[in-house]
């Protein structure tokens, strides 16, 4: 049986989800429409937008739903600029769709660099708020890649003092830890439905009180006029289905910290370095590298004996990259072997385990290969 430890990437639809979308596609209306087919497509939706501002502390008027956390980042972005910003500071782990919509903007973007473990420099941030401009300040809450844990509620305060605009990218952090929209004092924050066990291609934009987006998207007037066209009714609902299970498991996806720990004690022992291993990570990941054995051939080993991860980046055509984090953190020997081990709601003690005594099995028999290769050499 094959164990699948890549939630960071897109979590396994819960069954729960699957049970609300097949309602959702099974009564099928258009939810501007004013017959009862599409009251109860406006109620599914209404029910969803409930529901996700739950799982973050907000209003339900604050979200504004999308085709998914790439979307939502974008607007979040041009609203902010729209908004009297005039540039960007961007942490240097961003998620690359939060990169290239502040690239694509034509405003100044500054990188807000990391230390070591991965972590935003907040002395830097001060200094780059002091410099002439009104900013928007895009730091994640945690990292797609090592599950590092951003100092949100910190960098806010320096915002505020400034009068820039902080957005955080929740996508990653929302279901593994608490996420609420006034503790972290963002003006903008984004989710996304596959990663909390939902359906792909839904997410959200989440406003703070009494700030103002503006659509990406030109038509009629859905989302209270922030995103044409008509919405996915039954994504939105197993968005929302996600998020009320996500909530209520909350206290048991620390459940994963134990075991994750135990896998990286495992492959530590076996040579591998723990990339943000000193600081406050989310509990589901495991974000380890090696120098000498390059990530396709981890993951491509890794999945014959039935383990599936992911590598620390990977793009659109699933062509491995040198992981950003990884780069950014000044561990560039370790760059193009990073291996990220994620779980969730359908995760076992076991299945940590198996991908522990897997890794270590592979990593000695590549290491005995390479070996028999320098006797050859000599």
């Amino acid at each position: 049986m094959s164990v699948y430890l890549d939630y960071n990437a897109s979590g396994l639809v819960r069954p729960e989800v699957q049970e609300v979308m097949a309602k959702a596609l099974a009564d099928n209306g258009n939810p501007s429409a004013v017959h009862a087919a599409g009251r109860r497509a406006r109620a599914r939706i209404e029910t969803a937008r409930a529901q996700v501002a739950d799982l973050v502390g907000a209003d339900p008027t604050a979200i504004v739903f999308s085709s998914g956390g790439t979307e939502s980042n974008a607007q979040a972005v041009v609203s902010a600029l729209a908004a009297g910003c005039e540039r960007l500071i961007v942490g240097a782990t961003e998620h690359p769709c939060v990169a290239e919509a502040a690239t694509a903007s034509g405003a100044p973007v500054e990188v807000l660099p990391v230390d070591a473990n991965g972590v935003v420099d907040l002395a830097w941030l001060t200094e780059a708020l002091a410099r002439p401009g009104r900013a928007v300040v895009a730091i994640h809450h945690a990292n797609n890649e090592s599950g590092v844990i951003q100092p949100i509620a910190e960098a806010a305060a320096l915002v505020r003092a400034a009068g820039a605009w902080l957005h955080v990218d929740a996508i990653q952090s929302a279901g593994k830890i608490p996420v609420d929209m006034h503790a972290l004092d963002a003006d903008s924050l984004t989710l996304s439905a596959h990663k909390l066990g939902g359906p792909q291609g839904v997410g959200a934009l989440v406003l703070k009180e009494g700030v103002a987006a503006v659509r990406i998207l030109h038509g009629a007037g859905q989302e209270r006029g922030l995103r044409a066209g008509t919405e996915n009714v039954p994504g939105i609902a197993g968005f929302g289905a996600a998020a009320d299970c996500a909530a209520r498991d909350l206290e048991a996806a620390m459940a994963h910290v134990a075991w994750r720990d135990a896998a990286a004690d495992k492959v530590r022992a076996a040579g591998a370095t723990i990339i943000g291993g000193d600081v406050e990570r989310l509990p589901n990941t495991l974000f380890m590298a090696v120098e000498g054995w390059d990530s396709p051939q981890q993951l491509i080993t890794l999945d014959l004996v039935g383990v599936m991860v992911s590598a620390g980046s990977a793009c659109s055509s699933g062509k491995v990259k040198p992981s950003k984090a990884i780069s950014a953190m000044g561990l560039d020997h370790l760059a193009t072997g990073g291996v990220r081990v994620s779980g969730g709601w359908g995760t076992t003690e076991d299945d940590w385990n198996r991908f522990a005594e897997a890794w270590v099995t592979a990593w000695n028999k590549h290491k005995a290969r390479l070996s028999e290769r320098v006797k050859e050499v000599a």
